[in-house]
């Protein structure tokens, strides 16, 4: 197969942070894995199953969550590597693997596709084959098919209603302490609401030795009384708006009061899917709207692995966003994927299906759904590792709530 990369990089040469690549031919045949998405969790997974030698092809949109993010830190032997130069790099070296092929595009939509490039089946049946293979519809028109298929499209954030934030969000707007928080305190800083996280965060940032003020932008709804005890000062003014001049932050304004002079802000964001796919394809969606996986990254649906911010595991109480959360993530999912279609291919049991719980009763999964005993060897599991998951979850429109990571990922 000819691998796209080499046709405007080799694996020696310098990278060029996010450069486009020129289009690959056109291309119907098809793969082992499409991956979908080309932030650390994508390109994690392709690498892993590059080694492995199987015919991978990653689509990415290129858009990225921590694209206007100037660094990536909490990455060891990376910390403070521009996020495109990190892709550039992993887009770079992935060129030595001849099985795995770039492309920039969309998906415009995902189905199971009908055989030979799947068995279909009833995915509960005892009977049951290996899961249908995957038909994904670019948005130039174009059919691609893949035997699995990995979901790596992100979380997008949605900023506060406060004029000025997007202006300098990611340069000194920020919302997590972990991504900014060692940077950002060389500065005064300001924590904008009034909530007990914005509280906690407030400390957190005094801690790290910040002069910080909390702006409740409103009557607060926690306790501030630690704050006095710490020294953080706060204003209680509605916010009208952050005054900034080459993306820095220069004060923050109220609607009372004169402004207060900042050089950085911490803000609450929430996160939405930022592909629609996962709930088209019928993935169970968590309460915040995180697509539910299991310790593998399989979703609810056989043969679809969801990986990096935009999934967690129920027993996680949200969705971790740094890039070395994300690529381990894609790890671990090829890893699987990989002795999965090892199974599916020889009739070799899947060393990873859980045995049947006493009584009879199949594995449950992380979700309580239950495994049928004596399901077809070698098939993927879902939310619930195992072998022969039964049916598929429906999926509702859901926001996650903050993350612990803030634009790390690199969707």
């Amino acid at each position: 197969m000819v691998n796209s990369f080499r046709s405007s990089m080799s694996a020696g040469s310098s990278p060029d942070p996010d450069s486009s690549t020129p289009a690959a031919p056109p291309f119907s045949a098809a793969y082992d894995v499409v991956v979908v998405g080309g932030g650390p969790a994508g390109l994690a997974a392709a690498l892993t199953l590059g080694r492995a030698c199987r015919r991978t092809l990653v689509l990415d949109s290129a858009e990225y969550r921590n694209a206007p993010a100037r660094a990536v830190h909490n990455l060891l032997s990376h910390d403070g590597t521009p996020p495109g130069v990190l892709r550039a790099t992993a887009r770079a070296q992935l060129a030595r693997y001849p099985s795995v092929e770039y492309r920039r595009a969309e998906v415009r939509a995902a189905s199971a596709a009908a055989p030979p490039y799947g068995g279909g089946g009833d995915a509960g049946g005892a009977e049951a084959g290996p899961p249908p293979g995957f038909e994904l519809r670019l948005t130039d028109g174009e059919a691609v098919r893949a035997r699995r298929l990995v979901l790596a499209t992100g979380l997008a954030d949605e900023l506060p209603p406060i004029p000025g934030v997007a202006e300098i969000w990611g340069t000194s707007a920020f919302h997590c302490p972990y991504c900014h928080g060692f940077e950002a305190v060389a500065a005064p800083v300001a924590v904008i609401g009034g909530t007990p996280d914005r509280v906690r965060l407030a400390l957190q940032l005094r801690r790290m030795g910040a002069d910080v003020t909390l702006c409740t932008d409103g009557p607060p709804g926690a306790d501030l009384a630690p704050l006095d005890r710490h020294g953080v000062a706060v204003r209680c003014e509605p916010v009208t708006r952050l005054e900034s001049r080459d993306g820095e932050l220069e004060a923050v304004v109220f609607e009372a009061g004169p402004p207060l002079a900042r050089g950085a802000a911490f803000v609450s964001t929430r996160t939405v899917q930022r592909s629609p796919l996962a709930a088209s394809l019928g993935c169970r969606l968590l309460p915040d709207g995180v697509v539910e996986v299991d310790d593998f990254g399989r979703t609810s649906v056989p043969g679809v692995h969801a990986i990096g911010d935009m999934s967690r595991r129920p027993a996680v109480p949200m969705p971790f966003a740094a890039v070395s959360v994300a690529s381990a993530s894609g790890t671990i999912a090829a890893s699987l994927l990989d002795q999965d279609l090892l199974s599916e291919d020889t009739g070799l049991p899947l060393p990873f299906a859980r045995p049947p719980e006493p009584g009879g009763a199949g594995p449950a999964g992380p979700a309580g759904i239950t495994e049928p005993v004596g399901a077809a060897v070698g098939r993927t599991g879902s939310a619930g590792a195992g072998a022969g998951r039964t049916g598929s979850a429906g999926a509702g429109a859901g926001r996650t709530g903050s993350g612990a990571g803030e634009k790390e990922d690199g969707r």
